[in-house]
């Protein structure tokens, strides 16, 4: 493994790192979205002449791609229909009955994946305990194959009531298809969601179909294109849980892709925690269309089973597409480099969630976009220097970014366009940490005390006024900050984990039956990893999905990895209990406990030997240069010193103000921080006076 690479597709840039004999490279090109295997050759192309090694030198490429998620969002995936059990053809529009805003008379619903006429049903039952009630009904079966033939569907899902406990149904259905249309994609739910609750079981089945001829489709052009260009090395898939797989894994559940990029930052976060030995920091990824920000307990990003996307009410739980698979846990909102500025009826400036992308891009691009976006804003605020931006390869218009704040938010709120920026920057900084603030409440922590680890190309231009705002007294700001996921993805592990719905009380806890499950489960996802790891040694972790009974909502509880006794269910009790109190500060006494769900993860790990700090002698740099900068938080212009980041050793101190510049990004260091630079390269912002 000696040249490693990891590339990830995002909405404005492509990112690419390269690890090649003990050395990174790295680059950054803008994303082709008609065609986005072309951006990723052309970046892959660009670090390999940096670097001098030919294509066929390459050992591994791991890959990240919003693809998936951006066809979700904008409704480009294949026609697709549903076969479910009679009298359940509506689960997917019925949702859960509930009205996640109140009292909005026009509510909007997410509209399904599948339309109604393409949702077909068959006469089958199978009750709760996996007992066939009534059998499989062929002729149903074969009709709605006709209607699907007939309707030109590209793609299908199969989702029947109870199939999480006995899948024979869906896999005749499955089988009857294949033998019939083989040029039609299938997803069986029980395949890709074992688990109870049938609108997110149906829903991601759905999700799944409807992107399986788009996915497929992407990775053969990409294979084609990479062995175009002489690339002969595996190629593996980022999963949105955090894991890596292969491409065939990759295109049979694509829907395990979608949030694959932010999962690589969080990833790339982990492994910095674990460097500086910080058990409890803020991921802060801020690209060009997006900002994602991940609570990262003891170096482990918080984990999830279920999330929603492509929500139509922002910060709405309910108003989005469930998908329930794993995924690492963080809160994603619209606030982008790209992501445009508008002046709404009540003369408030809104920003995002729509983004101006990589065409035409934010009007300093000079590629055509006339309306202002953060990018603008950052130009006219001096945080970027148009003349050095993307390491001189790309000179940006600073005559067009101030026209287009001008025009788009200074001209309706008479202001002049430096003060005009100024609102749009405060506005997504406000948006970013209100986000994060809200999310950390809700996992019942405080964001104040963790220290704020910003990367990504926006992420360190605003990273000190979000922490300002949250009250946060330490930033970290690692090399490579620009194409964070990307480095990232090269520290993920070969993975794959599987969750499965089994009902049981702990009063009554069936060992023999859990380790029977366990065993299943291990065999299945062993057979997955071992496709990208024939021969590494493999880590397994569980977890359970408990509840006092009558809740609704479990709780995530590690269990250990053993063979299960059958007074085991009181340790499991007391594990359960310590995971609630950890949530809610309390447990109920004398309720039984449910165990809903089980899962496991295997992996395969990397190398991820932390290595030695280099000697911090302090010092004093000297800037090279001077430039005018809007400061936030005394609302005027000031000039301060510039610093090349490639020009610094470990042990620089630099008192803020300042600005320190690279080729994927710039620091701003404000009035209220310090900066130095520590024995792995890292810029340190801290406080004064912490």
């Amino acid at each position: 493994m000696d040249h490693r690479l990891g590339v990830d597709i995002g909405g404005t840039f492509t990112d690419v790192a390269l690890d090649s004999a003990g050395r990174r490279y790295t680059a950054k090109v803008l994303t082709t979205p008609a065609a986005p295997e072309r951006g990723v050759i052309a970046a892959i192309e660009a670090v390999l002449a940096e670097a001098r090694i030919p294509a066929a030198a390459l050992s591994i490429i791991i890959h990240g791609t919003t693809l998936a998620t951006n066809a979700l969002i904008e409704r480009k995936g294949a026609k697709t229909a549903l076969i479910t059990t009679r009298g359940f053809r509506d689960t997917i529009e019925i949702r859960h009955e509930n009205r996640f805003e109140q009292y909005d008379v026009g509510i909007d619903l997410p509209p399904p994946l599948v339309p109604r006429r393409l949702r077909l049903t068959v006469s089958e039952r199978i009750d709760a305990r996996g007992r066939v009630l009534t059998p499989l009904d062929e002729d149903d079966v074969t009709r709605a194959i006709d209607e699907i033939e007939h309707q030109d569907v590209k793609a299908v899902a199969v989702g029947l009531l109870h199939s999480f406990t006995e899948p024979r149904h869906e896999r005749r259905i499955g089988a009857m298809i294949a033998q019939r249309l083989p040029g039609v994609a299938v997803t069986l739910s029980s395949e890709v969601s074992p688990e109870m609750r049938e609108y997110e079981r149906f829903s991601t089945a759905c999700a799944n179909a409807y992107l399986q001829p788009l996915i497929a489709t992407y990775l053969a052009n990409l294979r084609r294109d990479l062995d175009g260009a002489g690339v002969r090395c595996p190629l593996f898939l980022m999963l949105s849980g955090g894991g890596l797989t292969t491409v065939e894994t990759a295109i049979r559940f694509p829907v395990r892709l979608v949030e694959s990029g932010p999962a690589g930052g969080a990833i790339f976060a982990s492994h910095i925690a674990r460097q500086r030995n910080l058990d409890q920091v803020i991921s802060f990824d801020m690209g060009g269309t997006t900002a994602k920000i991940c609570l990262i307990d003891e170096f482990k990003p918080q984990s999830n089973r279920v999330f929603e996307v492509a929500r139509i009410y922002r910060f709405k739980k309910g108003s989005g597409l469930p998908l329930r698979i794993p995924v690492i846990e963080m809160v994603e909102i619209g606030a982008g480099g790209g992501s445009i500025a508008r002046v709404d009826r009540m003369k408030r400036i809104a920003v995002g969630p729509d983004s101006a992308g990589a065409a035409p891009g934010p009007a300093c691009y000079g590629a055509g976009g006339t309306e202002p976006t953060v990018t603008d804003a950052d130009v006219v605020l001096g945080r970027i220097d148009p003349d050095a931006f993307s390491g001189g390869r790309m000179r940006l218009d600073i005559k067009a970014a101030q026209a287009a704040i001008q025009n788009g938010v200074g001209q309706p709120l008479d202001l002049s366009p430096t003060l005009a920026a100024l609102g749009l920057s405060e506005m997504v900084d406000e948006n970013m940490s209100n986000a994060a603030r809200v999310h950390a409440i809700e996992c019942g922590k405080d964001a104040r005390g963790r220290v704020l680890i910003a990367f990504g190309g926006a992420a360190p231009l605003h990273a000190a006024r979000v922490a300002e705002k949250l009250g946060m007294d330490r930033i970290l700001v690692p090399t490579g900050a620009g194409v964070g996921s990307a480095i990232g993805f090269l520290r993920a592990p070969i993975a794959y984990e599987i969750v499965r719905s089994r009902l049981q009380t702990l009063a009554r806890f069936n060992a023999a039956d859990a380790n029977a499950l366990y065993a299943e489960m291990r065999a299945e996802a062993e057979g997955i990893v071992r496709r990208g790891a024939p021969h590494a040694p493999l880590e397994e972790e569980r977890h359970a999905f408990m509840r006092y009974r009558g809740q609704g909502h479990e709780v995530m509880v590690p269990l250990p990895v053993a063979r299960y006794g059958e007074n085991d269910g009181a340790r499991l009790a007391e594990a359960f209990a310590a995971a609630y109190r950890a949530l809610y500060s309390r447990t109920i006494p004398g309720v039984d406990i449910e165990v809903v769900s089980w899962a496991l993860s295997l992996r395969a790990p990397v190398d991820l030997a932390i290595e030695a700090p280099l000697p911090a002698e302090p010092y004093k740099p000297q800037p090279t240069g001077r430039r005018p900068l809007f400061d936030a938080g005394r609302g005027e212009t000031i000039e301060v010193d510039i610093y090349r980041r490639a020009d610094l050793r470990p042990g620089a101190q630099i008192a803020g103000p300042a600005l320190i510049v690279e080729d994927e990004t710039s620091t701003v260091v404000s009035p209220a921080f310090d900066a130095s630079v520590d024995g792995y390269g890292y810029i340190e912002l801290r406080r004064r006076g912490t």
